[in-house]
Parts: structure tokens; C-alpha cells; sequence
């Protein structure tokens, strides 16, 4: 009778499986703290003030002035996928860019709100970055927002959007040179948290964009040199040292008098020194009653007035509800941070 081999291990020690079964787990929850599963990105809004140099005789064309909103908001949240899938308002737009960053991964991607497109508060670039800044933190890649925007055809003529993203407050750019990608961020200026904004919305009207905005480049005059030397003088000696002062009347009349200027050069264009008829008449009513200034972001048709403080503020927009129920009346306060991007 043949008997059974067999071999005999020895039994390995309860301490020595705890062991390894601790170094497991810790090794588990050190690779899951490195792991990014979703991320949420939120930026806000931003109102262009006006160019400093559309004549270009110095070799370098348009630098441009703007402040961040803290409202209205682009917010998108980001996880991986097993197939591709945008959800929520701009989802055309994520796609398109999506394709010019040629994105390969798949992921779930919703839009929660939108700054309202094609309406002078920045919408599409703060959209691009967004989605950009989200994708490299999911994948862990380090923030490079100027690149991005270079990427997705951002900051063609205005880096006041980027700089903004970067890091809210009062920005101005240098404008563009024979080889700039993105106009450089000059200075950066917080705005003082009392001051007010009336924001003012005609969603009948939109602001010209894409083609129609180039066409409107390629057929205006080149500006001036006196117009030129007027607008800087006005940022150089009224706007900022006012803004670095927190003094919102001398701000605020220097604004509107660069919002002059540029209108008019900008007039046969967009139809008038502002783009939206009932937005001017609620930027007259608003200069009246006493608003320390006034004027129009990018193409419009988004007006604002300047106002000194919260109470004021609202004050001056229930009176301006009343008289203008079509428009979309707002306060709004400068928002002195850039994006959040938080991941989980």
C-alpha cells in the first residue's frame, strides 16, 4: 500500500499575516490619497473696461483693463468614465473644446451654471479654463492656465480673462506683440470690498463674437493717436491711482470717461456707444441718480454702474427694476480671488 506524499509548511504567525495584511492597507490608502476621483472648478464672471491702444503705432496693439464678478458663475464638476458624457448649458462649447485639446480619457462632465454666453462677462474663456484646469487636476498635471488658454484660442486680444481666472481683483494686460500668444499680465489690484456693482442684462440682445466680432476689428479705422494717448492718460492718472487710493468717485468718473471713448470709437459697429438701447437708457438713469460711474463690458450688451456701497446700491437697482422691468438688474461685489478648483 502506497501512502500519500505530502508537504508540511509551517504555519506562518498571526502577527506576522497582521503584518502584512497592515502594510497592505496602508500602502491602499496611501495610493487612494494620491488619486483625484472627481474635481469641481467654479470661476466667475469679469467686466472688461475698455482697451488702452487700439492704434498699435508702438508696436503693440490693444492692452486692456477688467475686474472680476463674483456672479454670475461657471461651475463644472469632472470624474473618470468609462465613455464620454457632457451634460448641462455649454455643452456644444465643452465639446469643441474638448476636441481642440485632443482629449483621449473619457470622462463625466457637467456643466452646473454658465455666465451667460455672448453677453460681454467673458463667458467663453472662463468656460475653456475651467474645463482645463479641471482636467489637470484630475490627472493630476500641474496648473498652466496661460498655456490653455493659448490652446483654446483665448486671449486673441485680451488677457484679462486668464489674469482674472488666475487670481480675481483689478487686472491690466500689456496687449499683444509680434509674438505674444497670451497678452502679459502687467499689474494686479484688489478691489475694496465695500464698493458695488449694478450689473445690467438685455437678453434680447447679444454682444458680437466669433466672426462677426473679427469683421467688426477688420472694418473699424485704427484708432487714433490722441484717442489712445487720451485713454491711457485716464487708466494712468485716474483709474489706478484711484483704485490704489479706494477712492470710488475719481475711479468711477475716470471709467466712464475710457467707457466714452472707446464707445464711440467702437459706435459704428455695435450700433451706438453701447450696444443695447435699453441698456443705455438704464446707464443714463443710473449716471443721474448718482452712480460714481458707468459703462459697458466688452461688446456688451452687459452695462454696469459703480456704486459706493451695498445699501446704495440696492437702492439704486430697485429704482431701476421699477423703471426698466425688461432688463435684469443685479449687485454684484469685485471678487478678489481667482477660480476654485477643488478635488476629492
Amino acid at each position: 500500500m502506497r501512502h500519500a506524499r505530502c508537504s508540511v509548511h509551517p504555519i506562518r504567525s498571526t502577527s506576522s499575516l497582521q503584518d502584512r495584511f497592515y502594510s497592505f492597507r496602508l500602502s491602499l490608502l496611501r495610493h487612494c490619497e494620491t488619486m483625484t476621483r472627481s474635481v469641481r472648478v467654479r470661476c466667475a464672471a469679469r467686466l472688461h473696461l475698455g482697451f488702452l491702444d487700439l492704434h498699435g503705432g508702438l508696436g503693440r496693439q490693444f492692452g486692456s483693463i477688467g475686474l472680476a464678478l463674483d456672479s454670475p458663475t461657471t461651475t463644472l464638476s469632472i470624474q473618470h468614465a468609462d465613455t464620454m458624457h457632457v451634460e448641462g448649458p455649454e455643452r456644444d462649447r465643452i465639446i469643441r473644446y474638448l476636441d481642440q485639446l485632443n482629449v483621449k480619457s473619457s470622462y463625466t462632465i457637467r456643466v452646473e451654471s454658465a455666465i451667460p454666453s455672448h453677453s460681454g462677462l467673458g463667458s467663453g474663456t472662463q468656460l475653456a479654463l475651467a474645463l482645463s484646469a479641471a482636467l489637470r487636476k484630475i490627472e493630476n498635471r500641474p496648473s498652466h492656465p496661460r498655456e490653455d488658454a493659448a490652446l483654446l484660442d483665448r486671449g486673441a486680444r485680451s488677457g484679462i480673462g486668464v489674469a482674472l481666472f488666475e487670481q480675481g481683483g483689478f487686472v491690466m494686460d500689456g496687449g499683444r506683440g509680434s509674438n505674444t500668444d497670451v497678452p502679459p499680465m502687467l499689474l494686479r489690484m484688489p478691489v475694496p470690498d465695500d464698493w458695488r456693482f449694478i450689473l445690467i442684462l438685455d437678453d434680447d440682445q447679444s454682444g458680437l463674437a466669433g466672426s462677426a466680432e473679427l469683421a467688426a476689428f477688420a472694418d473699424l479705422p485704427p484708432m487714433t493717436e490722441e484717442v489712445s494717448g487720451q485713454i491711457c492718460r485716464q487708466v494712468a492718472m485716474g483709474v489706478l491711482p484711484a483704485l490704489a487710493e479706494g477712492a470710488i468717485a475719481p475711479f468711477g468718473a475716470a471709467i466712464t470717461q475710457v467707457q466714452r471713448l472707446i464707445g464711440d470709437y467702437f459706435a459704428p459697429a455695435q450700433g451706438g456707444r453701447f450696444a443695447s438701447l435699453r441698456v443705455a437708457e438704464a446707464l443714463d438713469l443710473l449716471h443721474g441718480w448718482g452712480a460714481a460711474g458707468v459703462g459697458q463690458s466688452s461688446w456688451g450688451p452687459a452695462g454696469f454702474g459703480i456704486i459706493p456701497n451695498e445699501q446704495e446700491a440696492e437702492r439704486l437697482a430697485a429704482l431701476l427694476r421699477a423703471r426698466m422691468p425688461s432688463l435684469k438688474v443685479s449687485v454684484q461685489r469685485a471678487l478678489n480671488q481667482g477660480a476654485q478648483v477643488e478635488a476629492t
